[in-house]
């Protein structure tokens, strides 16, 4: 079974902004809870996202357990949009599309991941029982971090 996470949320900022925030792998860690301790793992040049990076981390998802993920990106199209897209890792398939829409307030910023879960009925039991909350809280966690750092007024 093929899972659906969207969202969208409105960023008060200009596209190179948000472009060069979403682009720098580097970023990735400020939008993913504490708790899962992200830590990217390999080389990853300090330069936008480019159709091809390798980006090697390590998280621990649940119950403090350490797993490997090995993500590539593909289709990028500057300015516009990009896709990850899982080589390794917990699930048996992950693929996750940035989308950025410029309009009057700025820029309006959309995902779409989609998504299998391994192992047959265990994992679409997992998923219903652990997993669909875990993805919403990462997913609210970062809707608040983005809000702190694009829409609220520095004074």
């Amino acid at each position: 079974m093929i899972y659906l996470l969207q969202s969208e949320q409105q960023l008060n900022c200009d596209m190179e902004t948000a472009w060069n925030f979403f682009s720098s792998p580097h970023n990735l860690a400020k939008i993913t809870p504490d708790d899962m301790n992200f830590i990217i793992v390999n080389e990853v040049p300090d330069v936008p996202i480019y159709e091809g990076m390798i980006i090697d981390y390590k998280i621990s998802p649940l119950f403090g357990i350490t797993m490997k993920w090995r993500t590539k990106i593909k289709k990028v199209r500057h300015h516009l949009s990009f896709t990850d897209q899982q080589l390794k890792g917990p699930y048996k398939q992950w693929s996750h599309f940035h989308e950025f829409i410029p309009n009057e307030h700025g820029i309006l910023m959309k995902d779409i991941v989609r998504y299998e879960m391994p192992f047959g009925f265990f994992g679409r039991l997992v998923h219903r029982l652990i997993i669909h909350k875990k993805l919403e809280h990462i997913f609210n966690y970062r809707y608040q971090v983005l809000e702190e750092v694009f829409n609220t007024e520095k004074k």
